[in-house]
């Protein structure tokens, strides 16, 4: 019956069967990330998803604005969304987005205070272990962290991860965790604090692909080679970052689309009458690059 409706040119009428149903196929996502760094492949996953239930999306960009981003949940729920998809540029918690919503909410990539509410989150944890035990695998035993800001959910859990994994080996970090900025600034300035300290490195695993191509740029105008005197790993496989540092480098990916996917396929169940609770931490995966290769 499908392929004769496509021969014929058939569409189905949205009005009448969302009067059939009781829904409207739709959903809303409320994002803070602006830039769309994280957002857009999280829409991409959820779409990917939500679009195999012929339901669509409507993005909306609340641009770390608290008053825009309730605007825009009154403006969703007064079309009748199905439900609503919440994310934002950090994976720390946030307060539920309101109480008492007709409509189930998933939190995606960030993630929600309530223990109630659903949320899908990268591992981080697992992604930094990932990135030791590489450099381990190399041959490497003089390992250096830089990072971001300490206040920051992110740094401090890849950073304690780090140096959970190296005692686990019997090993401590080369030089105390170098706490900065998310930025190449901070990578190449961290760079000439590992060099002036003569920590004697053997490879520098970052807590940002942006962090380790300024630690690069830094090595490599000090005569250091990469990978031959220093291995570098970075962290979220940003593809214009990773494939602008000099050599590749070498990145855990948070399988951004993955999360997508797996939060628009919660909201599906839950608009379904199938809800799940509680906080749902997703694997990372290492890409291996250059910047780690071996000889």
């Amino acid at each position: 019956m499908r392929e004769a409706a496509d021969r014929l040119g058939f569409v189905a009428n949205a009005a009448a069967r969302s009067l059939h149903s009781g829904r409207t196929y739709t959903v809303g996502m409320i994002t803070t990330d602006s830039i769309g760094r994280f957002s857009i492949p999280l829409l991409i996953g959820a779409e990917g998803a939500l679009g195999a239930g012929q339901v669509s999306v409507f993005l909306c960009d609340a641009r770390d604005d608290p008053i825009r981003e309730q605007y825009y949940l009154r403006t969703l729920l007064s079309r009748n969304v199905d439900g609503i998809i919440v994310t934002g540029r950090r994976t720390q918690a946030r307060a539920p987005i309101a109480a008492g919503l007709h409509v189930p909410v998933v939190y995606a990539f960030i993630s929600s205070a309530d223990p109630h509410d659903c949320s899908v989150v990268p591992d981080e944890a697992d992604g930094a272990r990932r990135a030791v035990r590489h450099l381990l695998a190399t041959g490497r035993r003089r390992i250096a962290h830089v990072t971001g800001p300490e206040h920051h959910h992110s740094a401090t859990v890849r950073a304690a991860a780090t140096e959970q994994t190296l005692r686990a080996e019997g090993l401590d970090l080369a030089t105390p965790v170098l706490f900065g900025q998310w930025s190449e600034a901070w990578g190449r300035q961290a760079a000439g604090v590992l060099l002036a300290a003569g920590a004697d490195v053997d490879a520098v695993f970052c807590g940002s692909d942006q962090i380790a191509r300024g630690v690069a740029e830094g090595l490599r105008e000090a005569g250091r080679a990469i990978p031959g005197d220093v291995a570098l790993v970075g962290f979220d496989n940003w593809d214009i970052m990773v494939e602008g540092c000099r050599p590749a480098l070498t990145s855990i990916d948070m399988d951004l689309e993955g999360i997508g996917r797996s939060a628009a396929e919660l909201l599906l169940a839950a608009i379904n009458g199938d809800p799940v609770r509680g906080r749902r931490a997703l694997p990372c995966r290492l890409v291996p690059r250059a910047s780690t290769a071996a000889g």
